[in-house]
């Protein structure tokens, strides 16, 4: 699979930073906005707009945590009715049942440690409409000698109920649903203390009220062979501590870390879940031109990295979110080193709304959620060098969803239209409104580098035959993709980078010319978290 490397949308040499004059935005409204109760700030707030019409408090995430991991819902005492009972004292029982068995069979698995053959390759084979339930207790154990836990290519397998845990999956591969299959549910289950990812993802695969902590790599790696995932559904899950292995020290530039790690997925709803206390970025769809994703009512906290990040992707809703406490880790040893990029919680990198690509919504909407005390806040990132057959292309070989062959996108054609537009991802269309941004230094532990806003892009420096070169695509960002801020609400000491990172915009400027952003926004510099 191709991999971006970590902030890979960045560009490979220190460029100047040219600045960005964002437009209205002018994509279709989405429903199920924040609800309208008014602002709430300390005194002589600064705002456009009189105080009756101040903006809208965001709501962030309406439901309590979902404290899964230590009070996942016991499955059932007693075998059901006709269902194949498995003995935890018969190594290798569940495999062999398994492979007896024929489709559409219900496994249950007594209490106890379950074991497979002491084989690295050893594992279950599920067939069609296979269910497998856990009694409470239930445990199928890896011993740190067994890959994968359940594999094949059946679809809608179901796994409820079950604790799955010590197997050692390789580099980039899963335990759970191994092979990628379709249809798969998950439910209630704990996939813990693994190798790799928890699990791995196929078209309609369900993930519900389960827990995948501590595992070595990613809780899941939502990637499929021929990137075919579609209607991926994750909710209500407490998703923490993974990354145990901390790849992106052992692969410096990987990209291949985090709470949940989304490739190509072309709709997703992830609703209602707890990521909190990863090792790198809490929630991130990269490369391969993930499209249509829904992040709701989700709370996003301390994780080492962003919360969330969005990168060579399309359409999104990301709405009524609690994200507080993330990227203090990452973003304190940048700043340490003296990178003064604005490393981000929520962070956009090469993505945004596409009008001809279907989805839910046609652009990028942020609103709604609560930021609370993270490193930064929302970074708006386009490198003019990554596009379509450039050395920057992390997407080895792929291109954008409007240009299927990358070799299009070459001298002379991509100098005109339709290539010279298509060929590169865009960071466009993106509206971000209603939120609440709160922020103490003295919580956090930092001064001023901590509490920026950004929207900007590089010079195009390569490769020599790039149209891209130059001012291009700062340009076209300036005067025609749509990037606005308005009606947030803004608590701390927040200011704005549109340029060059050395440079910084006081609320005033942000809202004056050329920028005009955050219209009918209010400040309250000294209210804090």
């Amino acid at each position: 699979m191709g991999i971006g490397g970590r902030y890979g949308a960045r560009a490979v040499a220190p460029l100047v930073l040219v600045a960005l004059v964002a437009t209205g935005c002018t994509g279709t409204p989405t429903p199920g906005g924040p609800s309208a109760a008014p602002g709430a700030s300390a005194a002589s707030p600064v705002q456009d707009s009189p105080a009756s019409s101040a903006p809208p408090v965001a709501r962030g995430a309406a439901a309590a945590p979902a404290r899964v991991c230590d009070r996942t819902a016991a499955g059932p005492v007693k075998a059901p009715a006709g269902a194949v009972t498995v003995d935890p004292a018969v190594v290798g029982d569940l495999a062999a049942k398994t492979e007896k068995s024929p489709p559409h069979t219900t496994f249950w698995l007594r209490p106890g440690r379950h074991r497979l053959e002491p084989d690295a390759y050893a594992q279950v084979i599920a067939k069609e409409g296979n269910r497998y339930l856990g009694a409470p207790g239930a445990v199928l154990d890896g011993r740190k000698v067994n890959q994968y836990a359940f594999g094949g290519t059946a679809s809608d397998v179901t796994v409820r109920h079950l604790t799955v845990e010590h197997f050692v999956a390789p580099h980039n591969e899963g335990v759970v649903n191994h092979d990628m299959a379709d249809g798969w549910v998950i439910e209630h289950t704990t996939i813990q203390h693994n190798s790799g990812a928890g699990l791995m993802a196929g078209a309609r695969q369900r993930l519900g009220a389960s827990c995948l902590r501590g595992n070595g790599q990613y809780g899941m790696n939502a990637y499929k062979t021929g990137n075919s995932i579609r209607g991926l559904v994750v909710e209500g899950n407490e998703i923490t501590g993974n990354n145990t292995d901390d790849w992106e020290r052992r692969q410096p530039g990987c990209g291949c870390t985090g709470g949940v790690k989304f490739w190509a997925v072309d709709g997703a709803d992830v609703r209602g879940n707890w990521v909190h206390g990863n090792r790198g970025t809490g929630l991130w769809a990269d490369n391969n031109n993930n499209n249509d994703f829904l992040f709701e009512d989700n709370l996003l906290e301390s994780n080492d990295g962003a919360a969330l990040m969005y990168e060579t992707s399309y359409n999104a809703v990301i709405r009524n979110n609690t994200i507080r406490g993330n990227n203090r880790v990452e973003g304190r040893a940048y700043a340490a080193d003296g990178d003064d990029f604005p490393y981000a919680t929520v962070y956009v990198s090469e993505s945004g709304g596409e009008p001809r690509i279907p989805a839910r919504t046609d652009r990028i909407e942020i609103h709604g959620n609560v930021l609370e005390d993270n490193w930064n806040g929302i970074t708006l990132w386009e490198n003019a060098d990554r596009f379509c057959n450039s050395p920057a292309n992390t997407s080895t070989g792929s291109c954008t969803l409007l240009v299927k062959d990358a070799r299009r996108c070459a001298p002379p054609a991509i100098a005109s239209a339709p290539l010279y537009g298509d060929c590169r991802w865009k960071t466009q269309r993106v509206d971000v409104h209603g939120n609440l941004f709160a922020l103490d230094p003295a919580v956090v532990g930092c001064g001023a580098e901590c509490a920026r806003m950004a929207v900007f892009a590089n010079e195009g420096g390569a490769p020599d035959w790039s149209p891209y070169r130059g001012r291009r695509v700062a340009e076209a960002i300036t005067r025609r993709q749509g990037n606005r801020w308005h009606g947030n609400v803004y608590r701390g000491p927040w200011t704005f980078l549109a340029g060059d990172p050395g440079r910084v915009l006081r609320p005033a400027q942000w809202r004056g010319a050329p920028y005009r952003q955050d219209a009918g926004s209010s400040f309250t510099p000294g209210a804090g978290g």
